[in-house]
């Protein structure tokens, strides 16, 4: 399985449209090679490298098995079409919060992509990173990341 982005390569800049500098929206992703024992998708993305320890940009969860990707611009709600759902993200919001680093070294931003088992995790809308983490375990089946880079 593999997750890509038609608007950034991996190791490459995020484009300022997609952080706090633009206009703080998701990127278009693409899911490929999914195997057929993939019945729903999960999605982290973590900035690792955050003065304050790992900062968690969003968390997007339950997204069906057939999905071949996530269009730009998500919407910033606890719930979407098709029982997708988000958590909150380390700004304290539901939905994705695009880079948005200090002056210095860019930051690098892993886009994770789970493959799961189970059509759903079970849990609420609105779940932290703790309560996502527990609820994929022991039902990734595949998995790939993407690190964009942005700085200022």
């Amino acid at each position: 399985m593999r997750i890509f982005s038609p608007v950034f390569g991996n190791g490459e800049f995020i484009s300022v449209k997609y952080t706090c500098d633009g206009m703080d929206i998701s990127p278009p992703l693409l899911f490929l090679e999914v195997p057929e024992s993939v019945k729903s998708f999960a999605l982290l993305v973590d900035d690792p490298d955050a003065p304050t320890g790992v900062f968690t940009h969003w968390i997007i969860y339950d997204i069906p098995g057939e999905f071949e990707g996530l269009p730009e611009d998500i919407p910033p709600a606890p719930e979407l079409e098709y029982g997708i759902k988000q958590g909150v993200n380390s700004f304290g919001r539901i939905g994705y919060g695009g880079p948005c680093p200090p002056p210095g070294k860019p930051h690098r931003y892993f886009f994770v992509l789970f493959g799961l088992d189970v059509p759903n995790l079970g849990i609420p809308a609105g779940a932290d990173k703790a309560t996502f983490l527990e609820a994929i375990e022991g039902h990734v089946v595949a998995q790939d990341e993407l690190v964009g880079l942005y700085g200022r």
